[in-house]
């Protein structure tokens, strides 16, 4: 086994492998950019190496530098993670004549496999089933409309080199194909640096089931059961569990088969996963194979009692796989929530900003065994970030990975609902809610899947804002009635205990969001406090608090709750929900809120990439003006109204800061 190993990568995948390879006895080197100089994989690992600035392109995908720093810090073998280099293979044969192990499958199988048109050729010839498509080398636009047009629509078009989502559209007409063929075009280039793109027959009601495999250098092959990635916003996983709900013994035994026989057929060795697109009635086709762990790989090990990251250890190091095919087993249900710094509300756009306040669910480290043998182990947080860090423009905005287990599905379920309730994240925004949504649908319940889950639901999952319930005003009017009377316990002139000679004090605290405007008022009395929110009032005394943390009885009855004030917002945590309640505080200077006019603003730091109309041009309402790429993302600009583009500011190609005014457009 490997003495030292060095972590190409960052973030919470690079805290799992340290764990691992601390709890095996193997010393572990960490690299970082200048924006993760304290980050947490740095802080996990027992020696650190910069690399470089902040964009990835000079820092964790510099191959020649993170060879350097293994060689220098004596690691003998190199972990990619998943991203970045993982599936570079430049960088596995560069690794190899250094001298150093690469953690990974040989760069013959991650460039057979790297190519999602090379791949089908390779699958179409071992017999795996292959999606009606053209995988071929010819990219002329109108050949590829042909094409398109021969499969027949709706067609899915998919970058070849691409992966996690990135560079693929879905086009219903073909009056569409050459606007969507462009735009998959740009993303696929700027992304894998490749613009070569494959069309393929898109399944309506498809799931999408993948099989984890592992390879050993002694010819040896498994597979470790299905993961269920259905639910995807943007064509990235939303939610995993394992097993599938609803699959037989006979369909499970042909698709880890036909896994193992792609995995073979490229002389595969590692951790390794193979996609399927899986019909309603059972039938499925290959995809593609990725040639890393996955981002999913934890609902694996809560199932199976195994850790994969050690399996890829020893494999990596010459050892035989450490239990044969009729040796692997099924325990219970998992399920993995991919806790992102996103807006689930404004298109999942990306959010940026620091972790002010970070409470999560009561988890364990992740153990090799089963959970069912320690009920605390049945919730696993997957993190690289910590009270106080920030998630910046440069990387993913994925914050944790929470992950459940149950002895069966409905009991995964409740806990990860529960999980979620307790999850409080303050300092920007996260689609925690939206997840509590998604896993307490109908349809997900009932194990309705298909990957167009979220699209088909959207009603009920992007449900209107409801107004603030009194409880959660009150809890916050508490939480400034409270911090005023710390305030001035030492200043008689500034007491805020209400007692007036002949009468009784009120006042009006102004809170609002996104559902309205709230005025509580406020009466003082001896014992506490009546407060009136329109027709709903209640006598509210303050019965403890600690931290954050209160405890208020309204008419007699308990709430409990947590708030947290950020700024001149409330964040008010109660039972299960989040309320941000902005504060108009009177004494504070109110200056005037600058009119927006013609202004289009960038809605975070990003790259323009394409001016979609000329200036002088009259548009609709909702128009397409231009395209922003940021957070590896491609974000449209959109006309708020019927107007003229009276000018541009930035070019294609210019950098943009976050509330940049990207043109002037003047409403009609």
């Amino acid at each position: 086994m490997f003495k030292k190993i060095l972590i190409a990568n960052r973030g919470e995948i690079a805290c799992r492998v340290a764990a691992t390879a601390h709890r095996l006895g193997i010393k572990t080197v960490a690299v970082y950019s200048d924006a993760d100089a304290n980050a947490k994989h740095v802080a996990a690992c027992d020696e650190s190496v910069h690399l470089g600035p902040a964009p990835a392109k000079e820092s964790y995908l510099r191959g020649d530098r993170i060879i350097e720093a293994a060689l220098a810090t004596g690691a003998q073998a190199i972990h990619p993670g998943y991203g970045f280099l993982s599936e570079n293979e430049d960088f596995a044969d560069a690794c190899a004549k250094a001298g150093l192990v690469f953690i990974g499958p040989p760069a013959s199988a991650i460039r057979a496999m790297g190519s999602k048109s090379a791949a089908k050729s390779l699958m179409e010839k071992a017999k795996v089933p292959l999606v009606p498509g053209y995988h071929g080398d010819d990219q002329d636009p109108d050949f590829l409309q042909e094409q398109a047009d021969r499969i027949g629509y709706p067609v899915l078009l998919k970058a070849s080199a691409g992966g996690g989502g990135k560079g693929m559209r879905i086009v219903d007409k073909s009056a569409d194909f050459k606007a969507a063929l462009a735009s998959c075009k740009r993303e696929a280039i700027s992304s894998f640096g490749d613009d070569k793109v494959l069309v393929e027959k898109y399944l309506t009601r498809p799931r999408h089931i993948e099989i984890q495999v592992f390879a050993d250098t002694q010819g040896n092959c498994v597979y470790l059961f299905e993961r269920d990635c259905s639910v995807q916003r943007r064509h990235q996983k939303v939610l995993e569990e394992a097993p599938a709900p609803g699959m037989t013994q006979e369909r499970r035994r042909a698709m880890g088969e036909a896994a193992v026989a792609a995995a073979k057929a490229v002389g595969y060795v590692g951790a390794g996963t193979v996609e399927f697109i899986a019909n309603q009635d059972g039938s499925f086709y290959f995809m593609e194979m990725n040639t890393r762990l996955q981002v999913e790989h934890p609902v694996t090990e809560m199932i199976t009692g195994l850790d994969l990251v050690e399996w890829q250890l020893r494999v990596a190091a010459g050892e035989p796989l450490p239990l044969r095919q009729e040796e692997l087993a099924i325990h219970g249900h998992a399920i993995e929530a991919r806790v992102y710094a996103e807006n689930p509300e404004k298109g999942f756009l990306p959010s940026i900003g620091t972790l002010k306040h970070l409470r999560t669910p009561q988890a364990a480290a992740f153990e090799t065994g089963h959970a069912e043998q320690d009920e605390a182990a049945a919730v696993r947080i997957d993190s690289g970030v910590r009270e106080g860090d920030a998630i910046s423009p440069f990387y993913d905005p994925m914050i944790a990975k929470l992950i459940v287990w149950g002895k069966d599905r409905e009991q995964a379920l409740a806990r990860m609902a529960q999980a979620l309730s307790e999850y409080q994240i303050v300092g920007l925004a996260t689609n925690i809610a939206f997840l509590k949504r998604v896993v307490e649908s109908p349809a997900f319940a009932q194990a309705n899947l298909d990957t167009g889950l979220i699209e088909r639901h959207q009603d009920a999952l992007f449900p209107r804002v409801q107004p603030a319930a009194l409880p959660v005003l009150a809890l916050a009017a508490a939480s400034l009635l409270a911090s005023e009377g710390r305030a001035a316990a030492n200043d008689p002139w500034g007491s805020t205990n209400g007692w007036r000679m002949n009468g009784v004090l009120k006042r009006t605290l102004e809170f609002a969001d996104d559902a309205g405007s709230y005025p509580v008022v406020v009466s003082y009395h001896q014992d506490g406090w009546t407060v009136q929110q329109g027709t709903a009032a209640a006598t509210m005394i303050l019965v403890s608090q600690k931290g954050n943390d209160l405890v208020v009885k309204l008419d007699g009855q308990t709430v409990r709750g947590t708030v947290v004030r950020d700024g001149e917002t409330f964040h008010v945590f109660h039972e299960g929900g989040h309320a941000a309640l902005s504060y108009n505080d009177p004494l504070a200077h109110a200056g005037e809120a600058e009119a927006e006019g013609g202004r289009l603003t960038a809605p975070m730091p990003g790259k323009i990439v394409a001016m979609l109309v000329d200036k002088g041009s009259k548009v609709d309402k909702g128009a397409p003006l231009l395209i922003m790429e940021a957070m590896k993302m491609e974000h449209t600009i959109a006309a708020p109204a019927n107007g003229t583009v009276e000018d541009f500011l930035y070019a294609v190609g210019d950098q943009v800061a976050e509330g940049a005014q990207l043109l002037v457009f003047q409403a009609a």
